[in-house]
């Protein structure tokens, strides 16, 4: 095969390509190999790849030797995310350049903007329905402005990620219109059937993502002459992973992403890549084939990009999104069981559920690690936590329906959220909801009140920054931004409360930051406080030992990270008392602490062995 390579990536890149072009071939061969062109396919493909290497930019390629030379790169305790739409939090791409000191204010290192690719045109999932992945939306900026931003951020040292959604295009793609106009290439990128035999069989296992505003996964497409599946909304297509012609298509999309500086790429709805009757179609052993290769082909062309799975499942599914040593798949998953548990323990003023989640969370593969978060432009999903809230021997359904409840304000809940996705006011729902009127900052009328939530929402940025993750902060978090109500007035957004945790960012708290007076200037400097500290401290980083301690209180978690610091947080509303071993020093204040401890309601201790002088 390497005699099909141009001569730019053979001899340039063959260290790598002799590692994981086999990877590669083996990978294909098991998902492809009963194609009866799967050679010459192949060859194609490897031809493309070698055209893409050859395009890269320099400066990507420097990149690319540098971190290949230390892959645990984006393990570092002074690694922080931010997430954030760009329309909201600059107006467009040159706006958000224009914010770069400000993250730079923060330590941002890493720069994820919801999507910014040319969008469906009318209702588009916020920007998940893509048209075009090759066009910036042109309401955003261009291609041009695109470039310069990501050498802007890469000159601040800071690392762009793009959502790269693979399960599915919107209905407008190129694609999509050539397969409607009879296109026979087109139409074999989807999964069409002619009647509902097939769609109803699949149906008796399958899921259902929107129930509500989009009940079932096929829509029916007059100009197809039959039913398309479509997973998510009707006017986004799934994408037909078992036809080759569609992985190289998106291979080397991804690739002409990268050499435009991405660096980053979250792998949306990477859980949904392979369909087999009678399963969920989720999780299916081939949909890590398909990204295992994606992964090797990174590793060949692009080895300074990362990969990042979205795939908001049970704890005990996620491990295989990041592979093992024998075979690499992404870099980076969302640990969302971990999110979630965090918010069960605040409703429940306990940490059942929540040391279950970190008893359950296994170690990971080298040059690997989960991404942390508190909020982010979905709802909090519940359903990721029903084998740890079942584990005391409660119903899950009913316990996680009780929080699901709890945020959505019932039962004089503090909290002002709101549910997703559901009629059924006994279901376990999805939240959705900023995370500043979630923990009741919102619906705080009086000064003991406000205290209270700023410490909740202090303490789960807390976890997030401690547990051993890449943490991630979501758009406004940082001044305590509440609910955007403004969604309901527009009739494309009334339907999906997930409008509400996406606000524009907020310019008049932004420049009060700085007075601790007020509730964003005093969230904005306790967590930037936080930020600081960890990046002193090589225990925080995502790669260090993390034990749980379980001799806490049910109310508190406590943390170990490494032999010599230690995380208290008291996810109860009253005083919890910890015996400490040893002498230690409170990282945050530097005060000496020893014997008993007792921690307020809803505050966390950061603290390091021994005594300073």
């Amino acid at each position: 095969m390497l005699a099909v390579l141009p001569d730019q990536l053979r001899l340039q890149a063959l260290p790598r390509l002799a590692a994981y072009e086999p990877v590669l071939r083996r990978l294909l061969a098991g998902l492809y190999g009963g194609q009866p062109d799967f050679d010459a396919w192949l060859g194609d493909l490897m031809a493309s790849l070698g055209e893409l290497y050859a395009a890269r930019p320099a400066a990507l390629r420097a990149l690319d030797e540098q971190r290949a030379a230390q892959p645990e790169w984006f393990l570092s305790q002074r690694m922080l995310g931010y997430c954030a739409y760009v329309q909201n939090f600059g107006g467009d791409l040159n706006g958000v350049a224009e914010r770069i000191p400000y993250l730079q204010e923060m330590g941002v290192s890493y720069l994820h903007l919801l999507p910014f690719l040319r969008a469906r045109q009318g209702e588009n999932d916020g920007g998940f329905a893509v048209s075009n992945f090759d066009e910036v939306e042109p309401a955003l900026g261009t291609n041009a402005d695109l470039l310069a931003l990501t050498t802007q951020l890469r000159e601040a040292g800071i690392s762009l990620c793009s959502d790269f959604i693979l399960n599915h295009v919107a209905d407008d793609h190129a694609w999509a219109v050539a397969a409607k106009a009879g296109d026979e290439q087109a139409r074999a990128m989807f999964l069409v059937y002619p009647d509902r035999e097939m769609p109803d069989r699949y149906e008796r296992t399958l899921g259902q993502v929107f129930p509500q505003v989009a009940p079932g996964n096929f829509v029916p497409v007059e100009e197809m002459g039959g039913w398309v599946w479509s997973t998510f909304y009707p006017y986004q297509w799934d994408l037909n992973y078992a036809n080759p012609a569609v992985f190289a298509a998106m291979a080397a999309t991804l690739l002409r992403l990268a050499n435009r500086g991405i660096e980053v790429f979250r792998l949306d709805s990477t859980a949904f890549l392979w369909k087999r009757e009678g399963t969920n179609s989720m999780n299916q052993p081939e949909a890590h084939q398909i990204l295992q290769a994606l992964r090797a082909i990174v590793d060949i062309v692009a080895p300074g990009v990362l990969l990042k799975a979205e795939a908001i499942v049970p704890t005990r599914e996620l491990p295989a999104y990041l592979g093992s040593a024998d075979a690499r798949e992404c870099h980076i998953a969302y640990h969302s069981s971990l999110m979630a548990a965090g918010w069960l323990a605040l409703s429940e003023q306990g940490t059942g559920v929540l040391r279950e989640v970190i008893r359950n969370t296994p170690g990971l593969p080298p040059a690997a690690t989960w991404l942390s978060y508190v909020r982010c432009h979905d709802d909090i999903g519940w359903n990721v936590l029903r084998a740890e809230a079942a584990a005391d021997g409660q119903e899950p359904n009913a316990r996680l329906a009780r929080a699901a409840r709890f945020f959505a304000g019932a039962d004089g809940s503090y909290a002002a959220g709101a549910a997703f996705q559901s009629t059924d006011p006994n279901a376990a729902h999805g939240s959705n909801g900023m995370a500043a009127s979630l923990v009741g900052l919102q619906t705080a009328v009086s000064d003991e009140a406000r205290e209270l939530a700023m410490r909740r929402l202090l303490l789960l940025h807390g976890l997030a920054l401690s547990f051993g993750a890449l943490p991630v902060l979501y758009m406004g978090d940082e001044l305590a931004m509440e609910n955007d109500y403004t969604y309901l007035h527009r009739p494309q957004h009334a339907m999906d409360s997930r409008w509400l945790q996406r606000p524009q960012f907020d310019r008049a708290r932004w420049k009060g930051r700085d007075y601790a007076g007020t509730s964003a200037g005093r969230m904005y400097q306790s967590l930037i406080r936080l930020v600081r500290v960890r990046r002193q401290h090589d225990e925080l980083a995502a790669s260090a030992p993390r034990t749980l301690l379980e001799d806490a209180p049910d109310g508190m978690l406590a943390l170990a990270r490494g032999e010599r610091f230690l995380t208290l947080m008291n996810f109860s509303g009253q005083p919890q008392t910890y015996a400490l071993p040893g002498r230690w020093t409170d990282c945050l204040d530097g005060s000496i602490l020893e014997g008993a401890l007792t921690l307020a309601p809803y505050t966390m201790h950061w603290l390091e062995r021994g005594a300073t002088a």
